[in-house]
């Protein structure tokens, strides 16, 4: 427990270090990348180059030490950061290598101005953080192994299938090389995999793109430019392949009641939407589900999309496409706009939402000035958290 006085040190020093914040934080990644190598499996390269994990550490670290002693108030991004860490298989003696490095990062940028109460309040603040992230990240692993089909850390799952969704969106279908069951997940949850390509190990979280059904799992996955994963994935990964996965994780999930719900997704950030539609199919739910893509040489899904519409009279759906080809029928044409989502949106309805950042911040702009609840307002993003406001 961190001290009155190591609270008080905290609290005063916060705002130097929030002003140096990014700073420290770019300092920190390449000091534990150099010293300890084996832990850049755990990130995602192309978010570093970005700058996007830099930015979303910074403004964890000013905001942990902002609500230092309203802890509560975090308890959303400790949800997320404990699901995103299960998915990785974060273990404690990572926390000491992370603790370390950051520790010495701050003493790099702030120099002088770290003290030595500076330096033991900031410690003790770090490692009040890091067991609580422990506690409830052991709490996680245990119920996982114990979940029939369930497992802790790593388990050799083997590709079934694979089939060309779009002209740049592939799924795979995975089963269990020991032939056994796999543990059910919510909809809209992820599964992380550790992938050896070409002798460097990586890992990344895909989203569970299909219902859960305890013998297989489909991840749909887009080819991105220069993405060193998604193209082995795309060009060199068939049936037969294995890999090793993580226990499904992830809180981006449909809440379990009976209001309406709107899934607005563009491009591959509907692949956690699918299954969260059979979800609320299933339970009766008034459902609009919009969807936002370049055209149709793009758009995955549609054919299922259509067919789930035609049975179900509780299910209202559009597609919106920017740049429509020529042969082209879609709903709308351009980008999701107030008006569309006034159209469609039931005013009651919890609202889930996922796609690229620009699409992501422009319909939370929207959906503000539109009046929709802060808290039926629900988003996940693919990579390190950012605000959208």
């Amino acid at each position: 427990m961190l001290k009155p006085e190591q609270i008080a040190i905290v609290k005063a020093t916060a705002p130097v270090v929030a002003q140096h914040a990014e700073r420290i934080t770019n300092v920190f990644y390449p000091l534990m990348f150099e010293r300890y190598p084996e832990v850049r499996q755990v990130f995602n390269q192309a978010h570093q180059h970005g700058g996007t994990q830099p930015r979303a550490l910074a403004n964890a670290i000013v905001a942990y030490a902002s609500n230092i002693e309203n802890l509560d108030a975090l308890r959303g991004a400790v949800e997320r950061i404990v699901h995103k860490h299960v998915s990785l298989n974060i273990t404690p003696p990572q926390y000491r290598i992370v603790g370390e490095c950051l520790m010495e990062a701050i003493g790099r940028v702030l120099g002088d101005a770290v003290t030595s109460d500076v330096a033991a309040a900031w410690s003790a603040a770090y490692w009040q953080l890091a067991e609580l992230l422990i506690a409830a990240e052991e709490r996680e692993y245990q119920r996982k192994a114990a979940a029939p089909g369930g497992w802790r850390g790593t388990r050799r799952l083997r590709v079934l299938e694979r089939k060309r969704e779009s002209e740049v969106i592939t799924s795979f279908w995975l089963e269990a090389a020991d032939g056994g069951a796999l543990m059910d997940f919510e909809p809209g949850q992820y599964l992380g995999l550790r992938l050896d390509i070409d002798g460097e190990i990586v890992q990344r979280n895909y989203s569970l793109s299909d219902s859960p059904n305890g013998r297989t799992y489909r991840i749909s996955v887009k080819r991105e430019p220069g993405g060193l994963v998604s193209n082995f994935l795309h060009d060199r990964v068939q049936p037969g392949f294995e890999l090793d996965a993580f226990a499904p994780a992830g809180e981006f999930t449909l809440t379990d009641n009976s209001d309406p719900v709107l899934l607005l997704t563009a491009g591959v950030g509907q692949t956690p939407a699918l299954p969260m539609l059979d979800r609320a199919l299933a339970r009766g739910r008034q459902v609009v589900y919009l969807h936002a893509a370049l055209n149709s040489a793009v758009h995955a899904f549609r054919e299922r999309i259509d067919a789930l519409a035609a049975r179900h009279a509780n299910l209202r759906h559009a597609y919106i496409y920017s740049e429509p080809l020529a042969e082209d029928r879609p709903h709308h044409r351009g980008l999701v706009t107030r008006e569309i989502l006034q159209q469609y949106a039931p005013r009651d309805a919890e609202v889930y939402f996922l796609g690229p950042k620009p699409f992501m911040v422009q319909v939370n702009r929207m959906l503000r000035e539109l009046r929709f609840a802060a808290e039926r307002i629900r988003y996940e993003f693919f990579g390190p958290l950012e605000a959208l406001d």
